[in-house]
């Protein structure tokens, strides 16, 4: 009989723990477990990646996006990029605006064509603009070779006419993983030849490398040996282009501004629009 009252005794003394109190310490120890990495469904879906997309997420902007450059002088001539998330652009309003050349994504990887290609590509043209078309590089998908001929037959062909720019070989941070796409600094400049110099053979023009200067500096080892045959189109969001990849002492073109899907990215080409049209004719 003692030994029953001293056993309820202690019982009746030890803490008990309620329901909300092992919520919490179920929550902390939840807290303290290594993060779960994202899903593949939290990833953006292959095909909607788009000029600039990974490099405002990786750099940023340095400054208000919307503010015209600083040094922007008075020869250099307006232009914009487009994909499909802009569906159909308005370009006269854009050609209004003081806008004198566009370029269209049309392919990405060997799958995707952007399905508002003919009316961003042709609706610039038929408004005046000298135009051209670019392609969203992924080196883990396919080799540059493979990648230029799908470009090059899905709208990234060049034709001497005055009014087609030789093709664009948009190269970024991937937006669906690794940074560098899984291959080292020679890898990925061996890809980058591999592309350049098959759309080269096919097209007779040496195309224009987009890509933003921290992004080469670590995916290629800042190389500089595509410097001397392709124009550089540099991505960087603030009042001056700034430091310009190895090689390169001056861009032939910089997006300035990437605001994502509205009515397209803002772009200066170095020199006044008779230039724009020298580098459409070769």
């Amino acid at each position: 009989m003692v030994s029953m009252r001293r056993s309820t005794i202690l019982n009746s003394a030890r803490p008990r723990l309620t329901a909300a109190a092992v919520l919490v310490a179920a929550l902390s120890l939840l807290s303290a477990l290594p993060a779960v990495p994202s899903s593949a469904e939290d990833m953006p879906v292959r095909g909607t990646a788009y000029m600039g997309m990974s490099v405002l997420t990786h750099d940023g902007r340095d400054g208000t996006p919307e503010a015209r450059p600083a040094d922007a002088r008075a020869g250099e001539t307006e232009g914009v990029d487009v994909a499909s998330y802009q569906r159909d652009v308005a370009w006269p309003t854009l050609w209004g605006s003081g806008v004198k050349w566009a370029y269209t994504k049309a392919t990405e990887g060997t799958s995707y064509t952007n399905s508002y290609f003919a009316q961003q590509y042709d609706g610039a043209h038929d408004v005046g603009m000298i135009r051209g078309a670019y392609h969203f590089a992924t080196p883990d998908q396919a080799g540059g070779a493979a990648q230029a001929d799908y470009f090059v037959d899905h709208g990234g062909g060049w034709s001497n006419d005055g009014q087609t720019l030789p093709g664009v070989l948009d190269i970024e941070w991937n937006p669906y993983g690794d940074d560098c796409y899984g291959k080292s600094t020679s890898a990925m400049v061996t890809w980058l030849r591999d592309f350049l110099g098959r759309y080269k053979s096919r097209t007779g023009r040496d195309a224009v490398i987009y890509t933003a200067t921290s992004w080469w500096a670590t995916c290629t080892g800042n190389y500089a040996g595509f410097a001397a045959t392709n124009p550089l189109w540099i991505a960087r969001y603030a009042s001056t282009a700034g430091t310009l990849p190895a090689g390169w002492s001056s861009y032939t073109m910089w997006q300035y501004t990437s605001k994502g899907p509205t009515v397209g990215d803002h772009d200066k080409f170095n020199g006044a629009v008779d230039k724009v049209r020298a580098l459409a004719t070769g």
